[in-house]
């Protein structure tokens, strides 16, 4: 798609906001929340979106992407973002809009609902993540041991002994050291194993230590946001799914891929038990990528069904 804007916004705190925005005006206006922390717009996600039948506004988070200062983590936490959404909202000229996010992006977009649910139309989630420690610690721990247990032995032997009973922590504090020679094979060990998290089929399933430790190209930016946000708790002042009756009345439809390691579907029923104004779609053969076609597939048709019953009672 071909952007109808291309701004950066100041949002305050140093920070400035690449934001985009697509489709028709006039139509149903939509807010893209991408991934990570960290992850930064990516184009192929926006095919999701019928640019005949929204207007759809998609920007790089604080320190993400295009976003100025990049990788910057002061004045950085899920308020401020929930904030950005808000002053985005208004800048554009919206009285509500349908929210639609996956994995951080789904945990952003629950934050922003339960904050302001009279700004949102109706939400498609994907891939939901509550942003809780427990389901990290299955994430990276018993889940990664289960299901790939010689990348788990990888994960861990880039540890201490010491400290490979807790290894998150550890993993976040090295990431967040400020000396290159600490942070960086951390963060590419913490990207590399996240990647094979997130692919249903990955050409390769185990961590080559040697070779992290000796590249020298700049890493990826996404694990320094996650630690950041990670090792506070995604800096969520109660549980998301405490705050599910703030949804009560917002439309929902909560897609998964059956074989999610990262965010499996166990928690997309939690919150649905809680929220029941949303509908769980179960994709088979599907892991955590909105790469794979039947999983892309399913998120774009939760999205025309949602904007369609939106134009419906908007009409009505």
């Amino acid at each position: 798609m071909t952007p109808l804007t291309d701004e950066m916004v100041r949002v305050g705190d140093g920070h400035e906001l690449c934001v985009r925005s697509y489709g028709t005006p006039g139509r149903v206006p939509v807010v893209s929340l991408h991934g990570g922390p960290g992850s930064g717009v990516q184009s192929s996600h926006l095919r999701i979106f019928d640019p005949a039948t929204c207007h759809i506004v998609a920007f790089d988070q604080r320190g993400a992407g295009l976003s100025r200062p990049q990788r910057d983590r002061k004045a950085n936490t899920t308020a401020h973002l929930v904030a950005d959404m808000e002053l985005l909202r208004e800048s554009f000229g919206f009285s509500a809009w349908l929210v639609v996010g996956g994995s951080w992006g789904a945990t952003l977009a629950l934050a922003y609902a339960q904050a302001h649910p009279e700004r949102v139309l109706g939400m498609v989630l994907r891939a939901t993540f509550l942003g809780t420690r427990a389901e990290l610690e299955r994430a990276f721990g018993s889940g990664l041991q289960t299901v790939h247990p010689a990348l788990h032995f990888d994960f861990l032997g880039m540890l201490p002994e010491a400290e490979r009973e807790d290894p998150l922590p550890a993993y976040w504090r090295r990431i967040l050291d400020p000396d290159p020679a600490v942070h960086a094979p951390f963060a590419r060990a913490w990207h590399d194993t996240e990647r094979i998290l997130s692919q249903l089929a990955p050409a390769n399933d185990r961590l080559d230590a040697d070779a992290i430790r000796a590249a020298e190209t700049p890493g990826p930016a996404s694990p320094y946001m996650e630690a950041h946000y990670f090792s506070q708790d995604c800096f969520l002042d109660a549980p998301l799914i405490d705050g599910a009756p703030r949804l009560d009345g917002i439309p929902g439809a909560v897609v998964h891929g059956r074989y999610d390691l990262l965010c499996p579907p166990s928690t997309a029923w939690a919150l649905a038990a809680a929220w029941p104004d949303a509908r769980v779609r179960i994709v088979e053969e599907s892991g955590h990528g909105l790469d794979h076609p039947a999983l892309f597939a399913a998120v774009e048709a939760e999205v025309a069904r949602m904007v369609a019953r939106l134009t419906s009672t908007a009409s009505g």
